[in-house]
C-alpha cells in the first residue's frame, strides 16, 4: 500500500531538504517586458489596477531555478502512511497545538459556533501546515508565482492566474506583493492559502478592517473555518473510524486512493467490514446509519496495514489538500489534541 506522495506540504518538505542552502536566482530576466508578462499587465490594467505598480513588482521578480527543479522532480521517495504520520504527528507539534488552543480558546470557540467546524480541526490544519506559524515559507511569493507562471509550461496557466490574484490581493487586502513570502508554490501565511483561496475564503474575523493571514491569528482561525464551511463541512458528523474485518471480509473494497462513491455502511457490513463502535471506548470510531456513504481506505502503517472507513468530512479535508495521507494526519492530530484539551481543567 505504498503511495507516491504528491501532497504539496510534504513534497515541498522533501524538495527543499534537497536544495542548496543558498539557492541563487537564475540569470536576470525581466518578466514585465516579456510578451506574456505584458499580457498579464494589460489584463490587470483593464480591471483598474495600478499599471506602474504591477510593472515594477513584476520586473523585480526573479526566476528561481531551484523552484523549477523542485516542482519538476519526481517524488523519488515513496512514503507510507506510517512514514507520513511520523513527520506530522509528533510530541512537539501536539504540545504546540495545545499551547495554541489554550491561548486562543475563545477565538476558536467563536469560530466553531459561527461556522460549525470543530476547533480541533482548525488547530490541526494550522499545525500541519506551518507548525502554528513557525514555518510559513521563505520564498518571495512573486518570485515563486512568476517562475512557475512563465517558465513552467505544465502548469503555467494555473500559476499565472495565481500571480494575477496576488496583484488583486494587494489592492484588496493591503498585502505587499513585492515582499510577502510563502512556500515554493506561492502559498501564504499561517494557513498556507494560495492567492485565489485568500481572496475567496479569507475573512476579517476580528473586525479590524483588513484581512491578514500572515500574522493575525484571529483572521487565520476564522478563514480556515470559513474554508471548511464553504466546502460543506457537516457539523457534528464524524470523519473516520477504524474498520473491523470479519474472517471472510472482502478486503478488495479497500483502496489506496480516496473515493466517496456508492459504498454504504450497510454494503460494507455485508462484505464483512464494520466501523469500530464508540461504545468500545476507542479513539477512532463512529456509530452511523447503514445508509451512510463511506470510502474504504487501506494504509500501510507502523506496524502493519490499517483499514479505515471514512466519510464526507474526510473528503472535505481533502479539499484543503488532495492527499488522503494529509487528511488522515489532520484527522488524527485533531483527535489527539481534542483528547488532551478535554483533560485540561
Amino acid at each position: 500500500m505504498r503511495q507516491h506522495l504528491r501532497s504539496p506540504v510534504i513534497a515541498c518538505l522533501v524538495a527543499l531538504l534537497a536544495l542548496p542552502l543558498a539557492a541563487q536566482a537564475d540569470e536576470r530576466v525581466n518578466y514585465a517586458t516579456r510578451s506574456d508578462g505584458q499580457a498579464l499587465i494589460r489584463e490587470l490594467a483593464d480591471e483598474g489596477l495600478d499599471v506602474a505598480r504591477i510593472r515594477e513588482v513584476l520586473a523585480s521578480a526573479e526566476r528561481q531555478p531551484a523552484i523549477l527543479e523542485a516542482i519538476a522532480r519526481p517524488a523519488e521517495r515513496v512514503l507510507t502512511w506510517g512514514d507520513y504520520r511520523q513527520i506530522f504527528i509528533r510530541d512537539t507539534r501536539i504540545d504546540q497545538g495545545i499551547e495554541f488552543w489554550t491561548e486562543h480558546r475563545d477565538l476558536l470557540a467563536r469560530a466553531e459556533e459561527q461556522y460549525g467546524v470543530p476547533a480541533e480541526i482548525i488547530v490541526a490544519i494550522i499545525g500541519v501546515e506551518t507548525s502554528y506559524g513557525r514555518n510559513k515559507g521563505n520564498w518571495r511569493v512573486v518570485d515563486a508565482l512568476a517562475t512557475l507562471g512563465f517558465d513552467y509550461p505544465p502548469r503555467a496557466d494555473f500559476f499565472r492566474r495565481e500571480l494575477a490574484h496576488l496583484f488583486r490581493l494587494e489592492k484588496e487586502a493591503g498585502i505587499d506583493a513585492a515582499t510577502v513570502r510563502g512556500s515554493y508554490a506561492g502559498a501564504m501565511g499561517m494557513p498556507q492559502f494560495i492567492s485565489s483561496s485568500y481572496r475567496a475564503y479569507a475573512v476579517d474575523f476580528d473586525g479590524d478592517g483588513k484581512i491578514d493571514l500572515i500574522d493575525n491569528v484571529a483572521d487565520v482561525v476564522g478563514s480556515v473555518a470559513n474554508y471548511f464551511s464553504a466546502h460543506r463541512w457537516r457539523t457534528g458528523e464524524p470523519v473516520a473510524a477504524r474498520a473491523r474485518l470479519a474472517g471472510n471480509a472482502d478486503t478488495s473494497l479497500f483502496g489506496t486512493e480516496y473515493r466517496l462513491r456508492d459504498l454504504t455502511l450497510e454494503k460494507a457490513a455485508a462484505a464483512g467490514i464494520t466501523p469500530v463502535s464508540c461504545n468500545d471506548a476507542e479513539r477512532y470510531c463512529f456509530d452511523l446509519p447503514g445508509s451512510t456513504r463511506v470510502a474504504a481506505l487501506g494504509l500501510e502503517g507502523h506496524p502493519g496495514d490499517e483499514y479505515w472507513l471514512t466519510g464526507h468530512n474526510f473528503y472535505v479535508i481533502t479539499r484543503y489538500n488532495h492527499s488522503h495521507l494529509y487528511a488522515m494526519a489532520v484527522f488524527q492530530l485533531s483527535q489527539i489534541l481534542a483528547e488532551r484539551m478535554q483533560a485540561i481543567p
